[in-house]
């Protein structure tokens, strides 16, 4: 008895989950909880259940892009999880959010390529403010640099023909740049789920990575950022009523 897409159980699983992009990050963190342990593995989905500081959790991988990362979202909503938190990396668009740093998102310009064919253009991506609560003081606890605002989800990693709005959302105050997170807090404002966002800094996306095989996730200070990204995370994430 699983669903389609994901195979996660139907049921049993934790009203908690922490939500990744890498299958490869959802097992290292994985590898942190108390009994551990895979509860499913199907395409990009790797899922695992355990507890962290004796409460039951599950964490899951979602892949790249908002419309893949719905169907976690939705089937992992179905099977009975009541709050999600995402826990991914970004681009800066401060000068003052150095590489390393976590970002916890408030909201999100909802340039998804998702969510426009769920709801009204109108309708916002929010975070739940207890989420963003949460997260705010685990990230003081864990003495992790961290910045509270606004971050671009943008469906496209590497820009086109077209020319990229990066200098009116720089003036609006959009912080952050990353690909997943407006689809999980529609998906969840629509459906009563708690819902937030963690990012960890992995360079600054000002110059619109013009050359992408120049961008270099892969250093010390993005795996450091990750690593205290992942308690904060976790911390916050049990710290949620459900």
């Amino acid at each position: 008895m699983t669903l389609p897409i994901t195979k996660v159980p139907r049921t049993g699983l934790p009203a908690r989950a922490l939500l990744v992009g890498d299958q490869t990050r959802a097992a290292s963190v994985a590898e942190r909880l108390t009994d551990g342990r895979e509860v499913a593995r199907n395409r990009e989905y790797h899922t695992y259940a355990g507890t962290w500081r004796d409460v039951p959790v599950v964490v899951s991988s979602h892949g790249v892009g908002g419309p893949g990362a719905l169907c976690l979202f939705q089937e992992l909503r179905v099977a009975g999880v009541r709050a999600m938190l995402r826990l991914g990396t970004a681009g800066a668009f401060r000068s003052d959010i150095a590489e390393g740093d976590l970002v916890i998102a408030e909201g999100a310009v909802r340039d998804d390529g998702v969510t426009q064919q769920l709801v009204p253009a109108e309708y916002p991506a929010f975070s739940t403010p207890e989420a963003v609560l949460a997260l705010a003081g685990a990230a003081r606890e864990h003495a992790a640099p961290a910045h509270r605002g606004i971050v671009w989800t943008r469906a496209a990693f590497s820009p086109g023909a077209l020319r990229l709005p990066t200098d009116e959302y720089i003036q609006s105050r959009v912080i952050a740049i990353e690909m997943e997170l407006s689809t999980l807090l529609v998906d969840a404002a629509m459906h009563g789920v708690t819902a937030g966002g963690v990012l960890v800094i992995d360079g600054n996306a000002v110059d619109d990575h013009p050359d992408p095989t120049a961008y270099d996730p892969h250093r010390t200070v993005v795996a450091d950022g990750v690593s205290r990204g992942i308690h904060v995370a976790l911390d916050a994430l049990v710290a949620l009523d459900v």
